[in-house]
């Protein structure tokens, strides 16, 4: 081998010794450090099982929570086909096979190795709640039998329950207020702030079988059975709220139709001042008398049809809308609503969902109209005639249809004589579904709570090297190989033009 090639290989050696030995340096002085990985998502599924319906719900949010309560936004939602699961009393076992098609579309949404860690809840409302009126065995076997359907699944069954009207009221406002950001903002010194209890807004809830009121009062709620206390955020609230079982606008028309029948001694022809001139049902009194809400007299025939005809007339309408309520049980006092049922004074602004979103929507009623224009919206529709309106509304479903006259009264008759909202506060009010991407609704309250029963995962850490820190290595890296590049053919060249001298 002759001297330029030993030269050569001397050279390429030295300069990757150099390299080499460049890189151990960095890599031996750069600090290894715990470095943060993305924190990961956690997936949660709620049932809500309606008087009328059941939807499912899924909720994700990060595994860091922010001051113990999750970061929650709904990804997806499921309606259940059919009705609800009370009205499963003669078939208890369908009520857990109807619930299996939305769960198999779940499965879909959440990744594989998330759903054994997924928390599942079904809560029932106002229709269980009757149901275990009537029957509590039934009430239990239908409970038992969605509970046997939802283990089939691979998620963390949390278990089905039965909400009380004051848990579905709260926790409807609790939705409404996180949606609307009233628990916490952001502020220009990087720190989360409280805005103000008085800054929340109420919520009002109006399903088939009863309605709920819920808002942080003025003052100091006086009857502790109305009183709620959650702790979000760091933060504790006290709400007043209320739910009236039995005064859901489906529950309210049967105990309406009741009373029609007895006031005209079971005839087998009555009229409805409720229901649109022109329209005309048979129906039998078991499918009125059915309820605990309803109370059927002795003399009652369950197998009695009666006739039911409208006859478009909102100012009886109205009339027979307020014998529905006790409004003198509260006497003179300000600090009730009706049958008796304490009250502070409505305070603040108030988002108004469920059926009195559906129904003032219906009447295109949910841009803030004032309450002259929205009474006399209602009234002009009470007064048309069923095949008008038929033909106004070939796409309605004809039950809820015929029913908008008396669902439009009794929202007014409950929001005005009930609740006491006036001219002035009526502007307080807004009828609205969603809030930001999501329905409002007691789920989305129901979950956060529920991640605060979930504990804290801390972030994940790995050994590492801080970003800039290895930023900097791999740049002497590279400097270091370009720097050997250039030398070794420099090296070369030069010991061949000392050989030629």
């Amino acid at each position: 081998m002759n001297l330029a090639k030993k030269d050569f290989i001397i050279g390429f050696l030295i300069a990757v010794t150099v390299v080499s030995g460049i890189i151990t340096l960095i890599l031996s002085i750069v600090e290894v450090q715990n470095v943060l990985l993305p924190a990961s998502i956690k997936y949660g599924i709620v049932f809500d099982a309606g008087s009328s319906h059941t939807s499912l719900y899924i909720y994700q949010w990060p595994a860091d929570k922010e001051n113990d309560t999750g970061i929650v936004s709904q990804v997806h939602t499921c309606a259940v086909k059919g009705s609800g699961i009370s009205s499963y009393v003669d078939n208890p076992s369908q009520a857990g096979e109807s619930l299996k098609t939305c769960l198999d579309e779940a499965l879909t949404i959440i990744p594989c190795k998330k759903q054994m860690e997924t928390p599942v809840l079904l809560g029932a409302t106002a229709g269980m709640r009757l149901l275990r009126e009537q029957n509590n065995t039934q009430a239990n076997q239908i409970l038992d039998e969605v509970s046997k359907s939802i283990k089939q699944y691979p998620l963390d069954f949390h278990g089905a329950y039965i909400l009380s009207g004051n848990e579905e009221g709260s926790l409807g406002w609790v939705t409404v207020n996180y949606l609307l950001d009233s628990f916490v903002k952001y502020s220009f010194t990087e720190e989360w702030i409280h805005p103000n209890p008085d800054q929340t807004l109420g919520a009002l809830d109006l399903g088939g079988a009863s309605t709920q009121i819920t808002f942080h009062p003025s003052g100091a709620i006086e009857d502790t059975d109305t009183k709620m206390f959650f702790r979000l955020y760091g933060y504790n609230y006290k709400v007043y709220t209320h739910s009236y079982l039995c005064y859901g606008q489906d529950q309210a028309l049967k105990m309406l139709l009741a009373n029609l029948t007895k006031e005209n001694n079971f005839s087998s022809s009555i009229n409805h001042p409720c229901y649109a001139t022109g329209y005309s049902q048979t129906i039998s009194l078991k499918d009125i008398y059915n309820s605990p809400c309803v109370s059927a007299p002795p003399s009652n025939n369950p197998a009695q049809n009666i006739t039911v005809n409208g006859t478009g007339d909102p100012a009886e309408c109205k009339s027979a809308i307020d014998k529905l309520f006790n409004f003198s049980a509260c006497g003179t006092s300000k600090m009730c609503t009706f049958n008796g049922v304490y009250q502070p004074p409505v305070h603040g602004q108030f988002y108004a969902f469920s059926a009195f979103y559906y129904t003032f929507s219906f009447f295109n009623l949910t841009s803030g109209q004032s309450l002259g224009i929205v009474n006399e919206t209602i009234w002009n529709f009470c007064t048309e005639e069923w095949t008008k309106v038929e033909v106004k509304f070939p796409q309605e479903n004809v039950i809820r249809l015929r029913d908008y006259c008396f669902s439009g009264l009794y929202i007014l008759t409950l929001l005005l004589d009930g609740y006491k909202f006036n001219d002035q506060t009526w502007t307080n009010i807004y009828f609205r579904k969603k809030a930001g991407n999501a329905d409002i609704g007691w789920t989305l309250g129901y979950m956060l709570n529920l991640t605060n029963m979930i504990l804290s995962e801390a972030p994940v850490t790995v050994k590492g090297h801080n970003s800039s820190i290895w930023a900097a290595a791999l740049f002497f890296i590279a400097l270091s190989i370009a720097a050997g590049l250039i030398a070794l053919p420099l090296f070369w060249w030069l010991q061949n033009k000392s050989l030629r001298f």
